[in-house]
């Protein structure tokens, strides 16, 4: 894991609590633990926000910029999702 250094964080009453316990449960053999494991969690989750952005957004936004026909109007939109769902509830009936 490498060189371990040590912080001091000040933490909600509940967020410490919460710690404890996992701890308490033997979830997890100390507070640090569970630190990193949340740390581990954001880290993963900032790296799939990063790929979302690259793979997907970025991609579309240079699709759209490059040929802006491509976009709908949000009216015209709200007014097909409107009309399926009346389709859809008066099937049901």
């Amino acid at each position: 894991m490498g060189k371990t250094l040590k912080r001091t964080v000040s933490l909600p009453q509940a967020a410490a609590d919460y710690i404890d316990r996992k701890v308490d449960s033997g979830e997890y053999g100390s507070a640090s633990e569970v630190v990193r494991e949340g740390l581990r969690a954001l880290r993963e989750r900032d790296a799939a926000i990063e790929k979302w952005l690259r793979e997907e957004v970025v991609p579309t936004y240079e699709a759209v910029k490059a040929d802006p026909s491509q976009l709908l109007d949000a009216d015209e939109v709200f007014d097909a999702i409107e009309d399926r769902h009346r389709r859809l509830s008066s099937s049901d009936r």
